[in-house]
């Protein structure tokens, strides 16, 4: 049986203008804009310790896991270094949903970008059981 073997890219159709929205994803997540509008996030750059993942799931219609966005999706972004992130964040005025929370796979944070989309934020670390984290 053919299958899928990744996620080959993330695209946001763009509520307002895009070429905007992009610049806060640059500004704010770092993302590194090329030449076409988007960024390649190459996973040979990630030097986190889990070797590497994408996880893909769905969420129960009923849920609130994506509030209090009303998009049907959200981004899960890793990230290198989340204490630094919170504190760019916040300098620039981003407030922090929730978090940073520490689970047996990393540690995650939510804010919401300029349209209103969810955006969760993963530092992917293995789980040290003695101090859980």
């Amino acid at each position: 049986m053919a299958r899928v073997t990744g996620i080959g890219g993330v695209f946001i159709k763009a509520r307002g203008d895009a070429k905007a929205l992009a610049a806060w994803y640059r500004d704010h997540l770092g993302l590194d804009l090329q030449d076409f509008g988007g960024a390649v996030l190459n996973w040979q750059d990630d030097t986190a310790e889990d070797g590497g993942l994408t996880v893909w799931a769905t969420a129960e219609a009923e849920g609130t896991w994506f509030d209090p966005s009303t998009a049907g999706f959200m981004i899960n972004y890793r990230i290198d270094d989340m204490d630094g992130m919170i504190a760019q964040l916040m300098a620039a005025g981003i407030p922090i949903l929730k978090g940073p929370d520490t689970h047996e796979n990393g540690r995650f944070a939510w804010i919401m970008d300029p349209e209103g989309n969810k955006v969760e934020l993963w530092e992917p670390k293995l789980w040290d059981e003695t101090d859980k984290g």
